[in-house]
């Protein structure tokens, strides 16, 4: 495993972002994990996440694409903090830009804010857990509606690997329905094995016992 993707599933640790315990879902399932992504809140937080999703972003996609576009309300500062990571690790120029909720109908007008979608643009779209894909079905009508546009691919965070409407896995899904290329900064399996009876700061997060709940849960609900 990379070891940027070590230093992320620690960082989220750090965070609180990553939490192991007895969780409920929006969709109802009973979890022994939750993200909780909210839980990002300064400056530096949000500096190292940009510079991890930009890692990601660069190894499945490259650098050869126009527009970072981020979901509202949570992709806003991920497309923000991850263009300024880009420029910063890369020297690579990309837009940042998200939707508002409402059409703006003075000054700014329009229903993005940030860059403009052109003809011809690169876009990759960026989010933070995707469990069900009803973002993407919000979230590609309006980019496709801008021009003739690549949507070069979907980022999110976490790939929690279990089912999404189906028997596969949300981000499989999404890349089956749309036909676009997904991927992730790290999945669960990746975060498992970096922390399962692994001391870090003094504690052993995964122990036996929640290894074993976790095997649990992915035979009812893994993809």
């Amino acid at each position: 495993m990379e070891q940027y993707k070590q230093e992320f599933i620690e960082f989220m640790v750090d965070c609180n972002v990553l939490k192991f315990g007895d969780f409920v879902t929006k969709s109802g399932r009973n979890t022994p994990f939750f993200i909780n992504t909210g839980f990002y809140r300064t400056g530096s937080q949000l500096k190292k996440l940009g510079e991890y999703y930009a890692r990601a972003i660069n190894e499945a996609y490259g650098t050869d694409f126009d527009v970072l576009f981020g979901p509202a309300y949570k992709g806003i500062p991920l497309s923000v903090a991850a263009a300024v990571a880009l420029d910063g690790l890369y020297g690579t120029e990309v837009g940042y830009c998200s939707n508002r909720k409402e059409i703006k109908d003075h000054g700014d007008k329009g229903i993005l804010l940030g860059s403009p979608i052109e003809d011809g643009n690169k876009v990759v779209i960026i989010e933070d857990v995707t469990t069900a894909g009803t973002s993407i079905e919000e979230t590609l009508p309006i980019i496709k509606a801008q021009g003739s546009v690549d949507i070069v691919g979907l980022i999110i965070s976490v790939d929690r690997m279990e089912k999404g409407k189906g028997e596969k896995s949300a981000l499989e899904e999404i890349r089956i329905k749309y036909g676009i290329k997904t991927t992730s900064i790290v999945t669960m399996a990746e975060v498992v094995e970096h922390l399962y009876n692994r001391p870090y700061k003094g504690r052993v997060i995964i122990d036996d016992a929640l290894k074993a709940a976790i095997d649990k849960y992915y035979a009812q609900y893994g993809a």
